[in-house]
């Protein structure tokens, strides 16, 4: 299966502990695939939510979610897990 590029998605382990976060921003793939599947958010919500994004990135870091969909499923829930898991992802 061919390498799928996510040009909107980035990883700095110096920005939100290294996660794959939307490039420009701190908002993680963890954050995105938790309002889409835990909150029931749609990508049009999850706009209005975050007006700084649009919608090329909110899709593209939902396929991110599902290329590393056990990654990412692991990091929710070490986040949510986390004594300071007040805070959404």
């Amino acid at each position: 299966m061919p390498k799928v590029l996510h040009p909107h998605i980035t990883s700095d382990p110096k920005i939100c502990g290294g996660s794959p976060r939307i490039d420009g921003t701190r908002i993680t793939v963890r954050t995105i695939a938790t309002y889409s599947f835990h909150h029931g958010m749609s990508p049009e919500e999850l706009l209005v939510q975050y007006p700084h994004l649009n919608l090329a990135s909110i899709y593209d870091a939902l396929s991110y979610y599902y290329d590393h969909r056990e990654d990412i499923d692991h990091e929710i829930a070490e986040h949510l897990a986390a004594p300071e898991s007040d805070a959404i992802p």
